[in-house]
């Protein structure tokens, strides 16, 4: 029999180099609530969110994932050629075919790399850090890219009192490369097809487009065609997350070999603080160590939201480079992901000094 050849790569894998973008244009609850039946206090006492980010002028999920892209790989100072692969992590992309990746790829000057989308719901950046390790580990890219991109407004009902409140835009990216120690715990993964339907869209695709087909024959004042949105059960949500996220988190510390005691940074999915505290209280954290709360100005921003969150923690002295932190997404699939890792440096070129206003 013929030998075929194997790669075998490097063990030890961190994040070297972290980049985001936010959107310029803030929205308060006061503005959501405008079209939205609720009210500013309402909503910040069962989310904790103040204010969200949302696209607009020439802005893009496109733009905004390049935009990361590029100031991950500045902030990491990797030279560009030498990243190997790119991941997309993204729910929102404007198309299934053509997937985001290629075009991220081309749009930062490394057209022609392996670069492919991962739709993992709010987990899709964890599930994107693990495939990245372990591409590095198996010897079939040296560094990779990895970027978490949504425009969760475009695919909402501003109307919905269930997700209207709670969504917003974004992009934050990671370069995934060798290091001398191990930065990347094995990634403790799963998902619940049997409750997939609690977070989904109010239509399938065949089925709005037959629906949009026949809008010709309708009265659209009595019976419109409506757009495709994002719909969320949120007691089934939640019911769920009760069950499984705290196995999860003890499995994430028993896999990556790290105590409690030893975790200095909880970055958990920006989708609701209250439900973060609950978690850090009962994994027993001490009441020093820092819970990223990017969700009060940023909202939930899906498989964009651990970046961010790291960015801006990172960024503001909330958390430092190199400190051990504690990372877990979850949501639509419904899926999960979890790690503990050794956080990038702190970034040099922040999404924090970007602009707040209309974009041009």
């Amino acid at each position: 029999m013929p030998k075929i050849t194997a790669y075998s790569g490097h063990q030890n894998v961190a994040m070297l180099g972290i980049g985001a973008y936010r959107p310029r244009r803030l929205v308060s609850n006061d503005e959501v609530c405008e079209v939205l039946d609720s009210t500013d206090e309402w909503i910040f006492e069962r989310s904790g969110i103040r204010n969200r980010r949302w696209i607009s002028g020439d802005e893009s999920a496109r733009s905004m994932a390049a935009a990361a892209a590029e100031r991950a790989i500045r902030n990491a100072g990797v030279a560009k050629e030498k990243i190997g692969a790119l991941i997309l992590a993204t729910n929102s992309w404007r198309t299934k075919i053509p997937h985001g990746g290629p075009i991220v790829a081309y749009d930062i000057g490394l057209n022609g790399i392996p670069a492919f989308d991962v739709a993992a719901g709010c987990g899709g950046f964890g599930y994107g850090l693990g495939i990245a390790a372990d591409t590095i580990r198996a010897g079939s890219a040296e560094y990779v890219l990895v970027v978490g991109v949504e425009t969760m407004s475009v695919v909402m009902d501003p109307t919905d009192r269930d997700t209207a409140f709670i969504f917003g835009d974004g992009a934050g990216a990671v370069v995934v490369g060798p290091s001398r120690e191990n930065g990347i715990s094995p990634t403790v993964w799963g998902s619940d097809g049997e409750n997939a339907e609690a977070i989904g869209q109010n239509w399938d695709i065949p089925d709005y487009m037959d629906r949009a087909q026949e809008y010709q024959h309708m009265a659209p004042e009595t019976d419109p065609v409506g757009r495709m949105v994002v719909t969320m059960q949120g007691p089934r949500v939640f019911r769920w997350a009760a069950i499984t996220l705290p196995k999860a988190l003890s499995t994430v510390l028993e896999t990556s070999g790290v105590g409690i005691d030893d975790i200095e940074v909880f970055v958990p999915h920006q989708a609701n603080a209250r439900i973060n505290e609950l978690m850090k209280k009962n994994l027993g954290l001490a009441d020093h160590v820092p819970v990223a709360n990017d969700i009060e100005n940023t909202g939930n921003t899906s498989a964009a939201s651990i970046p961010l969150a790291m960015e801006e923690m990172l960024a503001t002295g909330k958390a430092k480079g190199g400190q051990t932190a504690l990372l877990l997404g979850f949501g639509a699939g419904l899926s999960y992901a979890g790690a503990v890792v050794t956080l990038p440096p702190e970034p040099v070129e922040t999404s924090l000094k970007q602009p707040t206003g209309p974009a041009g």
